[in-house]
């Protein structure tokens, strides 16, 4: 079974500005592979919503998004979400609504999730990578 990789915002917004590392490693990686989640989806046309004035920028998301798998939000990613955010309230760390969804849907997907925010490492059961910086084994 090939390993799918679910991309966080930040890694994407990384792609977008043609980071040569990010964009070494989507090139190792066969594209049907790749997936973001619905929301990262939201946030990045939240990103657009807020700047009307950036065509450009609408151009390359838009084209993304038609590109890219989308995970939907569904009920496997919900109860993964409610058992992770039980765990990390338990545990007494603070962590963005947003980015547990993210995370709860790399954990029902069985993905690895991509991404350079440290806030995921605490998340043991989570698999990471960070593109941003060189070649992983």
């Amino acid at each position: 079974m090939a390993r799918r990789y679910l991309l966080d915002t930040n890694i994407v917004s990384h792609m977008f500005r043609k980071n040569p590392t990010v964009l070494y490693h989507l090139g190792q990686i066969p594209f049907p592979q790749i997936a973001i989640s619905a929301v990262t989806e939201g946030e990045l046309l939240f990103g657009i919503a807020r700047r009307p004035e950036a065509t450009r920028l609408k151009l390359v998301i838009e084209e993304f998004l038609v590109r890219v798998a989308i995970l939907p939000w569904d009920s496997d990613a919900a109860r993964h979400y409610a058992k992770l955010r039980a765990e990390i309230e338990r545990e007494g760390r603070p962590m963005g609504s947003l980015d547990m969804m993210i995370a709860a849907q790399a954990l029902s997907a069985v993905a690895v999730l991509v991404t350079n925010d440290k806030a995921f490492s605490h998340i043991r059961q989570l698999k990471i990578e960070d593109w941003t910086r060189g070649p992983q084994k």
